[in-house]
């Protein structure tokens, strides 16, 4: 028997709907992110008062702090659609504040991408040697860009061609044609 695929017809949602729906999968995506990112950062931090950090040379120092500032702003840019959503409650822009936050998460993800493979290059050069944490920082690198970046790429091509994506228009489509709802009073 077929698999039964939900689409947007089939949810009939107006763009509000679609925006809020949105939203709150965004959020669902950025609290598995940001707990990671918390870690790495809180490891970062602790890591510079430890014994050891005296012995790191000068390329292990540079590492350190541009990957400590990687983590900070990927810290800061998976916080901001909530703080961009708290300044715009009520404001009738929510389709506003989920396309910038899409944006924000995505960048969020490319400096993540840094930071863990800043962290994995400086890990590995100093409990074994400088080739190892380059050639470990540069198969973090790759491995991220292959499951964040070409994955999804891949798994969206081979739905589209199979006919399990949903390719239908977006919402706001759809609703153009249906007459407008009645706009409740502001709050």
């Amino acid at each position: 028997m077929a698999e039964h695929r939900s689409t947007h017809t089939e949810r009939n949602e107006t763009p509000l709907e679609r925006a809020d729906r949105n939203f709150i999968e965004l959020l669902q995506e950025l609290r598995v992110t940001q707990t990671g990112v918390q870690v790495l950062f809180a490891f970062l931090l602790s890591m510079a008062f430890t014994p050891r950090f005296e012995d790191l040379d000068t390329f292990q120092r540079v590492t350190y702090v541009v990957t400590l500032l990687l983590a900070l702003l990927s810290a800061l840019l998976f916080v901001a659609p909530a703080a961009l959503h708290r300044s715009l409650f009520q404001q009738n822009a929510k389709p506003l504040i989920v396309r910038v936050s899409d944006r924000l998460a995505s960048v969020g993800l490319a400096v993540l991408t840094l930071a863990f493979t800043g962290s994995v290059t400086l890990v590995v050069d100093v409990t074994l040697e400088r080739e190892a944490g380059i050639a470990a920082g540069a198969g973090t690198l790759l491995a991220c860009l292959g499951l964040w970046g070409l994955l999804p790429r891949l798994v969206w091509r081979s739905g589209a061609r199979s006919g399990e994506t949903d390719v239908t228009p977006p919402a706001r489509d759809r609703a153009a044609a249906l007459p407008p709802k009645p706009r409740e009073p502001f709050r």
